[in-house]
């Protein structure tokens, strides 16, 4: 198979030189190419993401007070600049859309599957070169939608990112729940789609492309990491996509799947014998897989950049394995962790109690073999390092509130608190966010052949690692106090007018933070022209992506594809005279292959 997509791409050589712009950069079947098209696409809509956040954030620390940024940027829902209340729920809804979907989702796996998955095993290109195309237009045209469902007369879907009935359920419920809504549910479908396209295209092309000598125990933590992500997004988008067709129907259509007895205003909607809990099963079937989707990949990263920077062998290679495919397997089993306060039944309570302790051990696996990794290293501290050493932290902190918010009895008092705000954003939101930085400095090179700015990349760090803690880390105490999520003012609330200091001080933090994604922005964009030229291998490292030439070309290798002799992570191996063999070299008379 792989020797004849090898010949095929040979007789095609030299018909590719002829590209157009447009056959070049918008509608190229390339992979490398449309890995850049996904992290552009992901990178702004993370600037609309964090923008957002920004904006309910002053909102939260200086309620009721009018707001020059308010009334320029909301227009008719910040009438004399105080923000209306309907828009800050919207806010928080497609901030929470957009940023777990269109930039974590897309920006680790659309990005780096698409760029590592051929390079890193061996292959050409992907599977299917047009389906790649597809599903990133796909991914586009629902970001589109997304953005548009913004500007809708009566507010943008408005009912929490896991949009729960009866808010998304009914047209009439609030402004946010019409069109917005509407728009919203589009925008997703549109996304499952591209999202089933390209992980069925990924899971393919690592199970029949891989190169002569690449067996499935020789490929680098980072492919199985894209492969087994794949295979949780297959198993698991379809039923987000089933719930939002039977709430599509519910909307328009006058069907009663999740609504029941419904009053208002005094009279008696129709609707009958449905339930809003069978849409919570629905959506955290998909919701909890999705959180490992995009951690998944940002662990692959990390395993990755850690052994390169440390000149080490990654630690229990096959430990690592092991716990990627059982976290995959537990996260299927452990939605209900969600729903502890829906009425469910203990027992069924204490059997999600069990299975999501239980993907604790996988998770801390992975977080012991990344300490050991660096231990006695020889540390390369550059910014894609730094980023996957703070990768490990906020994971560990993030994960240790885990334990409590997975367990059903400790859960009821600080359920839909800031408690759950800080501990999510921590595990899965800002080690998603350290786990992309850390990729996107790494293989910079290997994107756009020139080097990001060391310097930048360490003002970009230190600021946005302090800033994250700083917002995050009090969120514990606030929500411990009570504090509910969602609630646009608390100023109505005695109760709470001791915290109000302690949001300031998050909001603080969160602008210091936001405006220092300047700086990585400034790097990004302007290091692509003037960045300085990248060596073939500039990181000394194993890989093959590291063997294809500077200049990106058709095909990856101008030549033969190389074939591979050894694991992918022989850094330090006595019996060499350099701290790194790559992968293609062969083992030398009496070498043993290392195999952890």
């Amino acid at each position: 198979m792989s020797a004849h997509a090898d010949t095929h791409a040979h007789d095609d050589h030299g018909h590719h030189h002829k590209e157009t712009f447009v056959t070049k950069y918008i509608f190229s079947m390339d992979h490398k190419m449309i890995a850049k098209q996904y992290l552009v696409t992901g990178t702004i809509m993370g600037v609309i993401g964090v923008m957002m956040s920004l904006l309910f954030r002053m909102q939260i620390a200086w309620p009721e007070q009018p707001n020059v940024l308010f009334e320029a940027l909301l227009g008719k829902w910040a009438p004399d600049g105080v923000m209306d209340a309907d828009i800050y729920l919207a806010l928080v809804t497609i901030h929470g859309t957009i940023m777990v979907f269109f930039v974590l989702t897309a920006g680790l796996s659309g990005t780096f599957s698409n760029l590592l998955i051929p390079l890193q095993i061996g292959a050409r290109d992907m599977a299917s070169g047009f389906l790649n195309m597809v599903s990133y237009w796909l991914f586009f045209v629902s970001s589109i939608i997304m953005v548009i469902s913004l500007f809708v007369e009566a507010g943008p879907a408005a009912a929490g990112w896991t949009i729960y009935p009866p808010l998304s359920a009914l047209p009439m419920a609030q402004g946010g729940s019409g069109a917005g809504m509407t728009l919203w549910l589009v925008s997703m479908a549109i996304f499952i789609a591209s999202s089933l396209l390209g992980s069925l295209n990924y899971v393919v092309t690592v199970l029949n492309l891989r190169t002569k000598g690449m067996s499935m125990t020789r490929l680098p933590l980072t492919i199985w990491a894209f492969f087994v992500t794949a295979i949780i997004g297959i198993i698991s988008f379809p039923v987000l996509l089933s719930a939002a067709l039977l709430l599509i129907m519910d909307r328009s259509f006058g069907t009663s799947f999740f609504l029941s007895d419904i009053f208002i205003q005094g009279e008696v909607l129709h609707y009958q014998g449905g339930s809003p809990v069978l849409f919570e099963h629905l959506f955290w079937f998909l919701g909890h897989p999705e959180v490992y989707i995009v951690i998944l990949p940002a662990m692959g990263l990390v395993s990755e950049i850690m052994a390169t920077n440390s000149r080490k062998p990654i630690f229990g290679y096959r430990a690592m394995i092991a716990s990627i495919l059982a976290i995959a397997f537990l996260s299927t089993i452990v939605w209900g962790h969600h729903m502890f306060v829906s009425g469910m039944n203990p027992f069924l309570g204490s059997v999600f109690t069990f299975t999501t302790l239980l993907i604790a051990i996988p998770s801390a696996v992975k977080a012991f073999n990344w300490i050991t990794t660096i231990w006695k290293g020889n540390l390369q501290m550059n910014p894609a390092m730094l980023f996957s050493i703070g990768f490990v932290s906020t994971f560990i902190t993030g994960g240790l509130t885990g334990i409590i918010l997975g367990d059903s009895a400790l859960d009821i008092n600080v359920h839909d608190t800031y408690f759950v705000v800080a501990h999510f954003h921590l595990v899965m939101g800002i080690s998603a966010l350290y786990g992309m930085f850390a990729g996107i400095y790494h293989w910079y090179p290997k994107m756009y052949g020139r080097m990001l700015n060391k310097n930048l990349g360490y003002i970009h760090f230190w600021i946005t690692a302090v800033c994250a803690y700083g917002v995050f880390f009090p969120m514990h105490f606030i929500g411990m106090a009570g504090l509910p999520r969602r609630y646009y003012t608390n100023s109505n609330f005695p109760l709470f007018d001791d915290v109000s200091n302690v949001n300031v001080i998050i909001t603080i933090f969160a602008l210091i933070g936001g405006v220092v994604q300047i700086v990585y922005l400034y790097n990004f964009f302007s290091s692509m022209y003037y960045g300085k030229k990248a060596t073939q291998n500039p990181w000394r490292a194993t890989t093959l992506e590291w063997t294809t030439p500077v200049e990106h070309i058709h095909g990856n290798w101008p030549g033969e594809i190389p074939h591979v002799y050894r694991w992918s992570y022989d850094y330090s191996k006595p019996g060499h005279d350099v701290d790194f063999v790559p992968q293609n070299v062969p083992l030398k008379d009496g070498e043993e292959e290392l195999q952890h």
